[in-house]
Parts: C-alpha cells; structure tokens; sequence
C-alpha cells in the first residue's frame, strides 16, 4: 500500500493513476500525446473522478438513509478520498476504498470499492465493483467523470462530434442550479451525430437518460476515441467555455430532480445493493490517432 502515484505502459499507452480519488492523472501515447485533461484550476481542477455514493447534486446538498440525514457533496466523497493500491503489475492497479466512521457518519453503510485501471494495447479499461459489506440493503448512485484532450491530439483546427453507436436521438433533461427539470426535451443528437458546439453547454452539462452504450469522439474523419460502456445507463457531456477538454461521463444514477427529497434510494436510476452482493461498471476507450 502507497500514496504515491501508480504508473503503467505498454507499447501504446501510459498511464499514471494517483491514490487520491484513484483518478487518472495521465494518458498519453507512446509518441508523448496528451489524451487526458491536466487539472488547471483555471477551467477545473478534476481530472477524472471517481462518482460515489451519489452522482450530480442533492437537494439542498443533503441526502437521507430512512431517519439518517447528512450533508453530501456534489458527485459524493470518493474523490476526494485516498485510496489504497491493493495490486499492480506492469499494466494494471487496483485501488480500494474501504468505509471509515468518517464516511459512516454521512452515508451510513459499510463498503468496498475497487477501481481497476488496465491497459490493453490502444484500448485503457476502467472497471469499478462495488461491494455491500453490511447486513442492509445500501442504496447508491455511480459514475465516471474523465475529461478528454480538446482538440484530440493531431486535430486542431477540426470539428469534434460525438457519434452513438447505435444512432437514435436520446431525449435530455435539463440541468437548474446543478439539479435535472423533470420533464426531458428533445435530445440534439440528430441520426446519433453531436456536433460539439459552445453554445450546447450554457447551462452546464448536457444529461441524457439511457443515453448509449457506446460512442465515439473526434473529427467525423480523423484522430477518435471509441468508448464502450458496462452497466452505465446514462451519458453526460460537459466542456466549460473554451475549455481545452471535453468530459464525456457514463454514468448509473444522476443528480436529483427539482423538488425531489433527500432519500437516496429515490434519487434516479440509483442502484440498490442487497447485503454482500457486489455491483460492477466498467468502461473501455480505446485510441485511435
């Protein structure tokens, strides 16, 4: 076990993951390009959050276990955790995360969290498990929040799309004071095609239930990033204004609605996890430049 940073290569890709959040630090080529965001504070800090027990905003930053309530940031605490490297090779960590009366006094469960980082040639696998250590159903919400090079390495000047795998038009909900409206729009992906604009991010992130379980990301004919999603039902798409980056986000659970109360089991989509049973999320992105 280490506080220090995790680091793993093969003949494709580096990676470095820190013990703090078990968030990525770095992902890079061979060649030395940058596909992962770097944390200027400037834009934003994160680079590539670990979502737990919740994801998004609860009303009035509180959320509730039957009688037991408790203050709760927005996305949970695990980022802002330190984990522990339980293993690692050349190419994979595992980092844990296990309760303490620290996290039982907010969220009052008992839980083991995993976070597998693997490099597998051009493509880099995330897998999380979730365990119930408890004797108690445990209700929580998961996610990933990693934020990708803008412009992608080799395609400045280009314009990026995000293009579902399975096409459709995916309806969105809107985002008020970090928390979703209830009723969901009109999507904007037309045929499956987004093309990233500004102007598509003025109230923030852009959050579309059942959104896909793939998808790929770059110039409609260039350098791409092709993701693949396990267990991840909803898809956020967030790029603060002329941010050099783009968070493309799976998530199983979203911020709260407006004028929904603090339960966490009513929160949407949340997941509930009977006693030692372990819920696993995963995703693969994989690189072609």
């Amino acid at each position: 076990m280490t506080d220090m940073a995790s680091t793993l290569g093969n003949d494709h890709l580096s990676l470095t993951v820190a013990a703090l959040g078990a968030e990525m630090q770095f992902l890079r080529t061979t060649s030395g390009a940058d596909l992962l965001w770097k944390g200027d504070v400037a834009f934003w800090s994160g680079r590539a959050p670990i979502l737990f027990p919740i994801v998004g905003r609860a009303v009035d930053d509180i959320i509730a276990v039957e009688n037991h309530t408790a203050p709760m940031p927005q996305h949970g605490f695990a980022r802002r955790s330190s984990f522990s490297l339980a293993e690692q090779t050349d190419v994979m960590c595992r980092h844990t995360l296990m309760d303490t009366e620290q996290t039982r006094a907010v969220y009052p469960f008992s839980f083991r969290l995993d976070v597998v980082h693997q490099l597998d040639g051009n493509t880099l696998r995330v897998r999380v498990e979730v365990r119930n250590e408890g004797g108690t159903s445990m209700p929580f919400g998961f996610g990933f929040h990693p934020a990708f090079s803008w412009p992608l390495p080799g395609a400045a000047g280009q314009m990026h799309h995000v293009t579902l795998a399975q096409g459709g038009s995916p309806k969105r909900v809107a985002i008020e004071d970090g928390l979703l409206r209830p009723q969901p729009v009109k999507g904007p992906f037309i045929n499956g095609d987004l093309l990233i604009e500004e102007a598509l991010f003025t109230d923030g992130a852009v959050v579309f239930p059942n959104g896909s379980d793939a998808l790929r990301y770059g110039p409609q004919n260039g350098p791409s990033l092709s993701f693949e999603f396990n267990n991840l039902p909803d898809l956020a798409l967030w790029r603060p204004k002329d941010a050099p980056f783009l968070c493309i986000e799976p998530w199983h659970g979203t911020a709260s609605y407006l004028g929904d109360g603090p339960q966490i089991s009513k929160r949407p989509n949340t997941t509930t996890l009977e006693a030692g049973k372990t819920a696993t999320f995963g995703y693969a992105v994989t690189v072609d430049l």
